[in-house]
């Protein structure tokens, strides 16, 4: 039986960061879905302590922005993703478990539902701007595939 990616340290900065730096090496990837430029918040609710709080931002084809951010900052950014860590666990397992977000795991279906996590903005320009680059957001989650599971790979060597 192979190991199972972990989910456990997707609330952190050492996470996003990995996201940011996978992005970055990867220009060919990100070229093709052109230049970025937008300001993203994550939240995650946590059960047992305050929620996780993350900026990132986007620029041209990188993440050049990897910032925790304290409770309220988040409405600074054009706009955010907020929901309880489990489902962003589920969504991030989908992820590494797929290669890529599947069906209603993918960050689209995810915030046109809005029941697990929620798309929010204190103008229409922010909502516009996460539709307009939804992809090249669904590329950068997706890369946490082969970050997740060279964690696997690492802690069973």
């Amino acid at each position: 039986m192979s190991p199972t990616p972990s989910t456990a340290n997707i609330d952190t900065i050492g996470f996003f960061d990995d996201l940011a730096t996978a992005m970055n090496n990867d220009p060919a990837r990100y070229e093709l879905l052109g230049d970025i430029d937008l300001e993203l918040a994550v939240v995650m609710h946590r059960d047992d302590r305050d929620a996780f709080r993350v900026r990132l931002g986007f620029h041209g084809i990188q993440c050049q922005t990897v910032v925790e951010i304290d409770e309220g900052e988040e409405a600074a950014a054009e706009c955010w993703l907020e929901g309880d860590l489990e489902d962003w666990k589920a969504m991030f397992a989908d992820i590494a478990t797929n290669g890529r977000a599947q069906g209603p795991w993918t960050l689209n279906a995810l915030t046109l539902m809005g029941d697990r996590i929620r798309l929010e903005a204190t103008d229409p320009m922010g909502w516009d701007k996460f539709h307009r680059f939804n992809q090249t957001l669904q590329d950068f989650v997706d890369a946490s595939a082969n970050i997740l599971n060279r964690e696997v790979s690492n802690a069973s060597s």
